[in-house]
């Protein structure tokens, strides 16, 4: 049993006094004072402290499912290199906004021998198995890579992180996705399988045929089952990662697809850590609109994105510092001339 601290109720209630206080119209800040309310509660503090050390951490992997991608499975590593120069689209986007952006090789199909080592420090194995037809994981390596992500995340916040982001990064990823959404929800994989990185309809249809047959195949119903089955390395160590930020009492923003899938197989390992958790934005996949609504959270961010990588729950960092700023600077009512 994972223990997990509820947010502050009593500084929520005393946050939303204060947005009634504020000098504008009650509600006019809409979403915003939702998310100041939000803040105030997962700080346990009025004003809540503002955001200066968000964090995004990039689980990379390789999928055994083959065929589902636009793109050939050898952009993964050469994707982890890319990360590492500062050139992705999240490290791009993360400067903007003051993110810091580490990547971990959880389970990449390549040595990545000219790395530095602290990028393989976690590496559960090169790969997972194609779901369609074998298990994703060996019997122990989904709970290895559930408390390797948790070890991250307690590294990240010891080194003074106020917000995570996981971001994500492999080929035949929102395949797995959607096969765990499926799995835990109980949906047809019709309903939950999306284009991806951009596939065709004939693409689509044939990952609709690999998340059947993955579905077909038997699995036991706990999480760790679940993930060793349907899953990959990548998706428990995300997993691990949003359960020990909610742990630690730190708000964690998910990205897209993947992250939601994550979190649902979270919320099977520990259901309260859901109450620490917000969506930066709507993913273009559908099977994540499952995963939210499930989770009861609604995106902040609606771009129409579906990079993965982080890279959309940092562009709703700024949307929760302003939430940040209009209950800790605004002025009341009270004192109008």
């Amino acid at each position: 049993m994972i223990d997990i601290p509820l947010p502050d109720s009593q500084a929520r209630e005393e946050a939303l006094t204060r947005l009634d206080a504020l000098v504008k119209p009650l509600g006019a800040l809409g979403r915003l004072e939702e998310l100041a309310a939000w803040l105030s509660a997962a700080h346990g503090m009025v004003p809540p402290r503002p955001l200066d050390d968000v964090r995004v951490v990039v689980f990379a992997g390789d999928h055994g499912v083959s065929g589902v991608s636009a793109y050939p499975r050898e952009i993964t590593a050469a994707m982890v290199r890319v990360f590492l120069a500062g050139k992705s689209g999240v490290n791009v986007l993360a400067r903007q906004v003051g993110a810091k952006v580490r990547v971990l090789d959880i389970a990449v199909d390549d040595e990545l021998a000219d790395v530095p080592e602290d990028v393989r420090t976690y590496k559960i194995r090169r790969g997972s198995g194609s779901i369609d037809f074998t298990d994703a994981l060996e019997p122990g390596e989904a709970e290895r890579a559930f408390d390797a992500g948790r070890l991250v995340a307690n590294a990240e916040i010891s080194a003074g992180a106020d917000l995570l982001i996981p971001g994500d990064m492999g080929i035949g990823n929102t395949t797995v996705a959607a096969a765990l959404v499926a799995a835990i929800l109980g949906v047809p994989a019709e309903e939950v399988v999306g284009t991806g990185t951009g596939v065709d309809e004939a693409g689509r249809a044939r990952k609709v045929s690999v998340v059947e047959r993955a579905l077909a195949r038997p699995r036991g119903s706990d999480p760790f089952a679940v993930l060793t089955a349907l899953g990959s390395a990548c998706a428990a160590a995300t997993a691990g990662f949003l359960v020990q930020g909610a742990a630690r009492g730190v708000p964690v923003l998910l990205d897209g697809v993947f992250s939601g899938a994550a979190a649902l197989v979270a919320r099977e390992i520990a259901p309260d850590a859901v109450h620490w958790w917000l969506a930066g934005h709507r993913s273009t996949e559908p099977s994540q609109a499952y995963a939210l609504k499930a989770l009861g959270l609604e995106p902040i961010l609606d771009l129409g994105l579906r990079l993965g990588e982080g890279s959309g729950a940092v562009q709703a960092v700024p949307t929760l510092r302003a939430a940040q700023a209009i209950i800790s600077d605004m002025g009341l009512l009270a004192d109008l001339a």
